[in-house]
């Protein structure tokens, strides 16, 4: 029995399951086709207790670590959810962590127990239009006035931007680019607060996605998380869960498309015999089925180390990376088994092919962790 294989955690992977299949499977493809889930879903995942897994109860979550988060998203992808699902439904789990952290009851209240109860919905605000991956370059700027701050400046590429309640925005409380950098809690409907058109992507297509407008703002001070300009190392302290999250995405897609290809190649004849039945096929699953392994237990492996506290900055890069591009041949190959239904848009592992190509640029492009890792290195 392993840390993440525990009565306790085999529970909660059944109580997952059966959540995908009742509330899930039978919605996904219509939520894919309308851009977004249903704000129904949130209440529904709250009663059950799954949307506060990784929340302690005394801020109105579920209990839980790292690791039952890690359980809760790896079975809802292996379940026939999808990593675009798992981005929707749990934003608040790079919305809230900076509030959690700050200790801040009015803000709790305000903002935590309802995103827990499934009543809200956050998003976190960091990408801007020119600064990509360099958030010590954001140039959001908020000025102080008596009791508010005034913000102005855009946001873009925002996860559940178009249904989020609230957003945890990343605001340059000096001069833009500075790099002293603060987080605002900022109410949608707040005067100068735009929220634009949905963005298209290539994947993810449940998961709404939007840019955001910020035009003489006024937010109430009370509004800030922690001390002003201690919004960078805030930021950089929850990139580790975030990363570590994609990487459990990847793994977990991963081995969904290696069970879709299994069982494709088992059920599926061609020149009189199944797939399965050629050893070239059996070998490709065998690679895809070693690789996924590997990269599960490697991911499991820097987990631990985060849950007990430890600085593994370097390993949380490397498992992203290594996570990533396991997914990525993974479902490539599972989607060339597949042959031209692999293609067409009703085959499930043709989603998890479009939607797995995000996770190598989310929460730090893959170039970023390698940056990060050769810095590790001494380099």
């Amino acid at each position: 029995m392993t840390i993440v294989d525990t009565p306790e955690r085999r529970q909660l992977r059944e109580l997952t399951r059966s959540f995908v299949t009742r509330e899930v499977l039978p919605h996904l493809a219509g939520w894919e086709r309308a851009g977004e889930v249903p704000r129904s879903l949130h209440e529904t995942a709250a009663k059950i207790g799954l949307l506060g897994i990784g929340f302690p109860e005394s801020v109105g979550g579920s209990g839980g670590d790292l690791l039952d988060s890690m359980v809760v998203t790896e079975e809802i992808i292996r379940s026939g959810g999808s990593s675009g699902l798992v981005a929707a439904l749990f934003t608040h789990g790079i919305a809230l962590p900076h509030i959690v952290a700050a200790r801040n009851e009015h803000l709790t209240e305000r903002y935590v127990r309802p995103t827990l109860a499934g009543t809200m919905i956050g998003a976190l605000a960091i990408t801007e239009p020119d600064g990509g991956s360099d958030v010590a370059g954001i140039r959001t700027c908020a000025v102080r006035d008596g009791d508010h701050y005034v913000v102005n400046g855009a946001k873009t590429y925002i996860t559940s931007g178009i249904r989020a309640d609230f957003v945890t925005t990343a605001v340059c409380t000096d001069f833009p680019g500075s790099g002293s950098l603060s987080l605002l809690v900022i109410d949608k409907g707040s005067p100068g607060f735009t929220v634009g058109s949905r963005l298209e992507k290539l994947g993810w297509h449940c998961s709404d996605t939007a840019e955001l407008s910020f035009v003489d703002v006024r937010v109430p001070v009370t509004n800030r998380v922690g001390p002003e300009d201690t919004g960078f190392l805030a930021i950089m302290q929850q990139f580790a869960i975030e990363r570590l999250s994609l990487a459990t995405q990847a793994y977990a897609t991963a081995q969904r498309c290696v069970d879709l290809a299994v069982r494709w190649c088992r059920d599926r004849s061609t020149f009189g015999r199944p797939l399965v039945g050629r050893q070239v096929v059996r070998h490709k699953l065998a690679e895809m089925h070693s690789r996924t392994d590997a990269a599960r237990a490697y991911v499991h492996d820097v987990a631990e180390r985060v849950a007990a506290g430890q600085p593994v900055v370097t390993e949380v890069a490397m498992a992203k990376n290594v996570a990533v591009a396991t997914c990525d041949w993974v479902v490539d190959a599972a989607l060339q088994l597949h042959g031209g239904f692999g293609y067409m848009r009703d085959a499930e592992v043709e989603r998890h092919y479009r939607d797995a190509r995000l996770l190598g640029i989310g929460g730090g492009t893959t170039e970023i962790m390698n940056e990060i890792i050769a810095k590790g290195m001494g380099l």
